[in-house]
C-alpha cells in the first residue's frame, strides 16, 4: 500500500514537473523543474526496487546532464536570452498536434502489438544478477558498451573544453 502511495506522489510531482518544465517562459526555472522530473524518475526507479537504474538516473541524467543543460545556458549571452520570445501561431499548434496524435497512435500500436493491453506475458519470471549486468556495461565483446562509454566521454571531454574556450574568448572580448 505504501508503495502505491509514493508511486502516486511522485506521478504527481513528475507530471506536474514536466507541464511546467515546457510551459515557463523562463530558462533556468525550466531546468530545474527538468531536475525534478528527473528525480521523480529516479524516485519511480527505487520504489521498483531497480537501486542499480535509480543510481544511474540520479548520477547520469539528473547530474551530469542537467549541469551541462544550465553550463550551456550560462555561456548563451543574457541580452539574447532576454529578447527571445516565442510567437505561438495556429500552423505551429497544428503541426504539434499532428505529431503528438502520431506518436499516441505509434504507442497504441505498439501496446496492442506486444499484448500490454490484454495481460499478455512478455518476459520471463527471472531476475538478471548484477554480475551479468557489470559484465555487459564494462565488457568489450559483441553486445557490450566499453567502447560507447569510452566515446561518450570523450565526446564530453571535448563538450567541457569547448565551452571553457568560448567562455573564455568571451571574458577576453569584454575585457
Amino acid at each position: 500500500m505504501a508503495n502505491i502511495i509514493i508511486f502516486g506522489i511522485l506521478a504527481v510531482v513528475i507530471i506536474l514537473a514536466a507541464v511546467y518544465c515546457v510551459s515557463t517562459k523562463y530558462i533556468m526555472r525550466s531546468a530545474t523543474s527538468l531536475l525534478f522530473v528527473l528525480f521523480g524518475v529516479a524516485g519511480m526507479y527505487f520504489v521498483l526496487d531497480y537501486t542499480f537504474l535509480g543510481a544511474v538516473q540520479l548520477s547520469i541524467y539528473a547530474g551530469a546532464i542537467t549541469m551541462i543543460y544550465i553550463f550551456a545556458i550560462q555561456l548563451i549571452d543574457r541580452h539574447k536570452l532576454q529578447g527571445l520570445k516565442e510567437k505561438l501561431c495556429g500552423s505551429r499548434v497544428a503541426l504539434g498536434a499532428v505529431v503528438g496524435l502520431a506518436g499516441l497512435v505509434m504507442i497504441i500500436a505498439i501496446l496492442m502489438k506486444n499484448r500490454f493491453l490484454y495481460g499478455g506475458e512478455l518476459l520471463p519470471d527471472r531476475e538478471v544478477n548484477m554480475q551479468t549486468v557489470g559484465t555487459a556495461l564494462m565488457g568489450a565483446d559483441k553486445y557490450q558498451y566499453v567502447l560507447p562509454f569510452e566515446f561518450i566521454s570523450i565526446f564530453l571531454l571535448a563538450c567541457i573544453i569547448g565551452g571553457l574556450m568560448i567562455a573564455r574568448n568571451r571574458k577576453e572580448e569584454e575585457e
